[in-house]
């Protein structure tokens, strides 16, 4: 029987083994072909169809079939990992959004944005039931995502007192996806930004009136 190790020899293993499986940073340059690959994957997807080939989109991003399938072995993974990263370019926008502009203004740009998120979302269609279909859940997330992002906005505006301190993320995230179901064509796009500018309008915090 072999001496039982002690606990901080487990914890020294485990760390090990972490250290082992967690993914590495990838080089520069190899960031960079995985950067192109997926912007040309929305585009694809969005605009040619689930059927676009593998080769076309590697031709486009100006890489050999190999480097896509080293990243994204399978078609369902580069769908899922562009739509992730579409994701989280939105969510992540919001704090450098806040960095340049007052709250509101950022607001109404992360807005704006949502519009094109959803869009290529909505072109990414066919190609995002497919990974469904496969056993995968692209959407994962997805939500808790997009309240932190509109949460951390809408606490920014109420800390400048100039967004009400009483609104629910969720419920912004839930009119804005309704005004773009509702105005889901590119005719359609002054619509929703006139329909954005109310939503912000409810937004906003205004003075109490006196009486």
């Amino acid at each position: 029987m072999q001496p039982e190790q002690a606990p901080y020899q487990w914890a020294t293993e485990e760390a090990h083994i972490v250290a082992d499986t967690a993914p590495r940073p990838l080089r520069a340059d190899a960031q960079r072909n995985r950067d192109r690959l997926l912007a040309v994957a929305v585009r694809a997807f969005s605009e040619d169809g689930p059927d676009v080939t593998l080769d076309a989109i590697a031709k486009e991003a100006g890489v050999g079939i190999g480097t896509l399938y080293r990243h994204f072995p399978t078609r369902e993974a580069l769908v899922e990992a562009a739509y992730r990263n579409e994701l989280d370019r939105l969510c992540d926008s919001a704090r450098q959004l806040l960095a340049a502009a007052p709250a509101e203004e950022a607001l109404r740009t992360w807005m704006d944005n949502f519009v094109d998120y959803l869009a290529a979302k909505r072109g990414m269609g066919e190609a995002l039931k497919a990974v469904i279909a496969s056993g995968g859940n692209p959407f994962a997330h997805s939500r808790d995502r997009l309240t932190g992002a509109v949460g951390a906005l809408l606490d920014a505006g109420a800390a400048e007192g100039a967004l009400r301190g009483d609104v629910d993320a969720g419920d912004v995230v839930t009119a804005l996806s309704g005004i773009c179901l509702a105005t889901g064509t590119p005719e359609q796009r002054d619509q929703a930004g006139r329909l954005i500018d109310l939503l912000v309008a409810g937004l906003r915090r205004y003075p109490a009136p006196t009486a």
